[in-house]
């Protein structure tokens, strides 16, 4: 080929002389000047030869037909070139991309075969992969919605049971409470009921019932005098009734008194000389306005409130004076001694004669309130019973000493002599 194109070249570039000798034919190929036909044969002198032959324009038309061939392979070689480059510049970034993918995506898709149906079938493969996972993810947050879904509702239903447990607890609680508060009143009861059926047991049966009796006090000594058996509680308040009969003179002396280690003086009740009759407690005074010293019998109820020391003086059912401010804030102190008839100077004895109640007393009762006017009505009236819930008047809770004496009486049935 390349001899073809340099012979060509040279017929191109030259100009072919025929000549005949006496051993054959022969060409010389002479320089063709710039700008010069390349079919015209020029002589050695420079001017043009006329084609003598229609050979020689055939082969001239055939080396310009070939010339322009060969620029035509030549443009297109050029621009083949130049398509190549460019295929090599993208084939050299789609390995490097492909590299990259293949580093990315080595444990997912793994690296694509080059075959075009081979990558059709990968890339398939890969898709159904890829859905396959989809769906197990999908599935996986149903799953994970789901199972939130029934922690909440459980969480809810949790917090209602606590709740409600907490209610039933609550209530049982109440009742756990009303009921130990109703079987203590219960049980007190009960006890009262069975004191006062040993008590009936122990009567000698000289009484009708344990509570109609007086204690008869006929002389000014320092040793008649009647006993309580039962002791207060701290007390906070009180109310303390009793019957009184007396017309000795000057003063009635003391119908009571109760002492304490201490405080001789915890709460005293005492008519003494000219003196009006006074209340005493925690050795603090207050004249009270009655007046019972006409031999008939009277009910006499006082009530106190350690609030602001607040007392009330009731006379017959009649209320005739109220005060405060006596021992207010105090309370009555436990464990003291009841006395009937004198005023303790040391907690149950060291009477004084002067102090010394002359006269009867019956229905002596104290409760640790304060008893609302119409109770105290009731039992001035006689149209009530209420017996004391500290101190109740019952025969076998009452000894006497040093000539005091127990007496049958119907207290209502003996006033209603009196009036």
């Amino acid at each position: 080929m390349l001899a073809v194109i340099v012979g060509l070249l040279c017929l191109l570039g030259g100009r072919a002389v025929r000549s005949q000798d006496a051993t054959g034919s022969r060409f010389v190929c002479n320089a063709i000047p710039p700008g010069a036909e390349p079919g015209c044969g020029y002589g050695p002198t420079g001017n043009r030869v006329q084609s003598s032959s229609p050979v020689e324009d055939e082969l001239r038309n055939t080396i310009i037909q070939l010339r322009e061939t060969i620029l035509q392979q030549k443009e297109t070689i050029v621009s083949q070139q130049g398509t190549i480059k460019e295929l090599n510049s993208k084939l050299a970034r789609c390995e490097a991309a492909a590299d990259e993918r293949k580093e990315y995506g080595k444990n997912t898709m793994g690296d694509l075969p080059r075959d075009p149906s081979e990558t059709i079938d990968q890339l398939g493969k890969t898709m159904q992969s890829l859905k396959g996972r989809l769906e197990n993810l999908e599935v996986r947050w149903h799953k994970y919605a789901l199972r939130d879904l029934l922690r909440q509702r459980l969480g809810a239903l949790e917090t209602q049971l606590l709740r409600k447990v907490a209610e039933l607890e609550e209530e049982k609680s109440q009742l756990y409470n009303e009921t130990a508060a109703h079987r203590q009143r219960t049980e007190s009861a009960l006890n009262s009921l069975l004191e006062r059926i040993t008590e009936l047991e122990k009567s000698n049966n000289a009484f009708k019932s344990p509570e109609d009796f007086k204690v008869s006090l006929p002389l000014r000594t320092n040793y008649l005098y009647g006993r309580i058996k039962k002791s207060l509680p701290e007390m906070y308040a009180f109310t303390v009734c009793m019957w009184l009969k007396s017309s000795a003179s000057p003063g009635i002396g003391t119908p009571f008194s109760y002492g304490v280690p201490g405080q001789a003086n915890e709460i005293v009740l005492i008519e003494w000389g000219n003196n009006p009759i006074e209340l005493l407690v925690n050795d603090k005074v207050a004249q009270l306005p009655l007046s019972v010293s006409d031999g008939r019998w009277h009910h006499i109820c006082i009530t106190w409130t350690t609030r602001d020391g607040f007392w009330e003086a009731y006379q017959d059912g009649e209320r005739l004076g109220t005060g405060d401010n006596l021992a207010p804030w105090h309370p009555i102190k436990p464990g003291g001694v009841i006395i009937l008839g004198q005023e303790q100077d040391i907690v149950g004895g060291r009477f004084d004669a002067t102090q010394a109640f002359v006269g009867e007393l019956s229905q002596f009762n104290m409760w640790d309130r304060v008893l609302r006017p119409v109770d105290i009505m009731g039992l001035a009236n006689c149209s009530a019973y209420m017996p004391g819930n500290v101190v109740p008047w019952i025969d076998a809770n009452v000894e006497v000493f040093g000539g005091a004496s127990k007496a049958a009486l119907e207290i209502c049935e003996d006033r209603a002599f009196d009036s």
